[in-house]
């Protein structure tokens, strides 16, 4: 008998295989096309369920219920038997929630992720602790009773979020089950002075149909942009060793760019769904507008527009950095910047190029803040200065978050530490503009080792190692690093540079 040929990549998965034909004629990974699949269902499902399941024609707990098997069922389709690790995990931090005292309900259930984690907290924020120790967003977000076992499973496993997310707020998804989540954000709104005699019915429909239209442009730029230009381009020979240190330097941003439309089409299709549901009204713009970008997980314009490595991470991924403000940078007692970005690593994995990406994002963005506060008042004074300081801070936020994540895109340590050794930062003119102020301030010429040692780590870009590089400015201004260093770890910021 005839050996059987070894499956193909596409084939490899846990979950269903019905799909294998299909995925054998796209060219895409099965798990791929089941995550898709799943997602459109829940897509059409959402619609169902809020105009046929709707809170005026039937009970909380058949909402619950629904919402439950569903997920439940999108789960085995895509992973198979591993969703038994995710349904165990669930059932026993159940069991430890209505058992353990309030006091220390929060501990046991950090060890799994996003919702259980805010679930725990906020139960923790609710009945283990005072209320004028909590914040007030504490305050709003607290829960005040231990969820039914319904409840639970329905926030967590829920069909509309249990593939892709995004984390929200058990509050808010029991106010949207309960059909008072649209209403309570109604009610902030004086709506008499609009000339309303009752409060209007905002429908997603909109909503969704531009976010499905993001989508699709997203499917199209990833299997066109990100097949052009992988990331395995990144350790090619030709780029390592013949490549001028410019060209790769475009040739990086140019990749990393295209590994960006996967993550848009995931996260806004999971908020589409959501939206479709009726989940993720935020209120009323300035304008008059409807919002429903309360479960947004990214704003692609400021993403692309940022100025900033601050602006750019506060738009990337963002109800991962609100759960990481919330269950980690609000609550520490030390280090809370530093914390949170090892949580983040944590989180994500234990691929080395995890730890690469975040140990990098720090530096970078005390870089970014150095050179912020001593430069960009210098800029204000006229509209054609500030337009010449966003543009050149354009290009550097680019290129340094190009820098910052391409660890996290390459996942390995070759890859990387290739990627790190070809900037040479000796390939780099010394003279961009603004670079030296990383350092900036008088101090002991003698400390000057403890800044230049930078020069030969592979985490600082090249063109902050350039500005370590200039001994006769550092003789006479350097501050050590170590110094704003530690600023940076000890920042109590409100709004901290949260990681990916």
């Amino acid at each position: 008998m005839a050996a059987e040929p070894p499956p193909s990549l596409s084939y490899r998965t846990t979950g269903s295989t019905c799909l294998h034909p299909l995925s054998e004629l796209l060219g895409i990974p099965l798990d791929q096309v089941n995550f898709v699949t799943c997602q459109l269902f829940a897509l059409f499902a959402a619609f169902w369920f809020r105009s046929y399941l709707s809170p005026g024609k039937t009970s909380p707990d058949v909402r619950h219920a629904f919402a439950t098997i569903f997920g439940i069922y999108f789960v085995i389709f895509c992973f198979g038997w591993y969703s038994v690790h995710l349904f165990v995990l669930v059932l026993m931090c159940y069991g430890i929630m209505v058992t353990a005292s309030a006091s220390n309900i929060h501990r046991p259930l950090m060890i799994v992720t996003q919702k259980i984690t805010t679930l725990a907290f906020q139960v923790h924020d609710g009945l283990g602790r005072k209320a004028e120790d909590l914040s007030t967003e504490q305050r709003r977000l607290a829960v005040k009773a231990k969820p039914s076992f319904l409840e639970y499973v329905s926030y967590l496993l829920n069909f509309m979020s249990v593939i892709a997310g995004p984390c929200n707020n058990f509050k808010e998804y029991i106010a949207f089950i309960e059909g008072r989540h649209i209403h309570m954000k109604l009610l902030e709104v004086n709506w008499k002075e609009k000339g309303f005699h009752s409060l209007p019915e905002p429908s997603p429909t909109r909503a969704v149909i531009h976010k499905l239209c993001m989508t699709l442009v997203s499917l199209l730029l990833f299997l066109t942009l990100t097949k052009t230009f992988p990331v395995t381009c990144l350790v090619d020979d030709w780029f390592v060793h013949k490549a001028n240190f410019l060209t790769r330097l475009c040739y990086l941003y140019v990749v990393m760019q295209a590994s960006k439309p996967k993550y848009y089409f995931a996260w806004t299709l999971a908020d589409a769904v959501n939206n479709a549901a009726g989940f993720g009204f935020s209120g009323v713009d300035k304008n008059g507008n409807f919002c429903w970008d309360l479960l947004s997980n990214l704003n692609i314009w400021k993403i692309e527009t940022a100025t900033s490595f601050k602006m750019y991470l506060e738009n990337w991924n963002i109800q991962t950095a609100t759960w990481l403000k919330r269950v980690c940078y609000e609550r520490v007692p030390w280090y809370p910047t530093v914390l949170t970005f090892i949580l983040s690593a944590l989180w994500h994995g234990v691929y080395p190029g995890y730890y690469f990406t975040f140990l990098t994002g720090i530096l970078v963005t005390l870089a970014a803040r150095t050179v912020r506060n001593n430069y960009r008042h210098y800029f204000l004074s006229s509209k054609a200065l500030k337009v010449f300081y966003d543009i050149v801070t354009w290009a550097v936020t680019q290129l340094a978050v190009s820098y910052t994540v391409a660890p996290f895109v390459m996942l390995a340590v070759e890859p990387t530490i290739s990627l790190y050794k070809q900037n040479d930062v000796s390939a780099f003119p010394a003279a961009v503009p603004g670079c030296n102020s990383v350092f900036t301030g008088a101090e002991k010429p003698q400390k000057l080792g403890q800044v230049s040692c930078l020069v030969t780590s592979p985490f600082l870009p090249p063109v902050l190692q350039a500005a370590v590089r200039e001994p006769s400015w550092m003789a006479h201004q350097a501050r050590p690093l170590h110094k704003n260093f530690c600023r940076l770890l000890l920042s109590t910021a409100e709004n901290p540079p949260l990681p990916f």
